[in-house]
């Protein structure tokens, strides 16, 4: 009997810090990141060659169930298909705040002041709308993937974190239903609509909702 075939494996490029440098680096990611907001203003600025493929490689770069990689990341900046997004994504809008929304859902979204419009996704430089592949699809027979959701999740985190990182406001929006999205964007059956993230500069004199996140203590527990 043969022995099972394992893939080859390399060294890891890993770096043991100071405990110091830990802290200090922690402290600045946490900073950096707790900047982060939701923006819904965006300015029509173009963004600089080549800064979203560095930040969608990054997204790239995360874990998923065996390796598969579940994702695909389509970049929309062509203002007539924005604006069929728009169109349709503000249908669904409409249909969910006046037909399904429940009394609870709408008392939880009135401090963030949103509505069925969304100009931003015709504003926006840039549309980053993120697919989940359920399977794959290779000569016409279905591959498994594995914990698509957890790791399509995983990867948008990456991602949001690389485009706050870089410099640029981003918008997580979630149309209900999404379907839309893999028709205008002609994508395979296999795919399924996870994210839309408009992408941009925030526009002059962008505000947005005074939040308060939680606290370390009422987001973990230590045993």
């Amino acid at each position: 009997m043969s022995a099972p075939l394992h893939p080859p494996f390399v060294p890891l490029d890993f770096e043991r810090l100071a405990p110091a440098e830990m802290l200090r680096r922690a402290r600045e990611l946490r900073a950096e990141l707790a900047r982060r907001r939701s923006v819904r203003h965006f300015a029509p600025d173009p963004l600089p060659e080549g800064l979203l493929e560095e930040c969608l490689l990054t997204a790239g770069s995360a874990p998923s169930g065996a390796h598969r990689q579940p994702w695909t990341f389509v970049v929309v900046r062509d203002p007539e298909l924005k604006r069929r997004i728009r169109e349709a994504a503000e249908e669904e809008e409409r249909k969910l705040y006046e037909e399904r929304i429940s009394d609870e859902w709408r008392a939880a979204l009135a401090p963030l002041g949103t509505d069925a419009n969304k100009p931003f996704l015709e504003i926006a430089p840039a549309l980053i709308v993120v697919f989940r592949r359920a399977h794959e699809l290779e000569n016409g027979e279905k591959r498994a993937n594995y914990y698509t959701q957890e790791s399509v999740g995983l990867a948008c985190g990456f991602l949001l974190a690389a485009l706050h990182h870089a410099g640029l406001a981003t918008l997580t929006h979630t149309p209900s239903p999404m379907g839309f999205l893999s028709e205008l964007l002609e994508r395979p059956e296999n795919e399924r609509p996870f994210l839309l993230i408009p992408v941009g500069y925030p526009a002059a004199g962008c505000e947005v909702p005074n939040l308060e996140r939680k606290s370390l203590a009422e987001i973990s527990l230590w045993r």
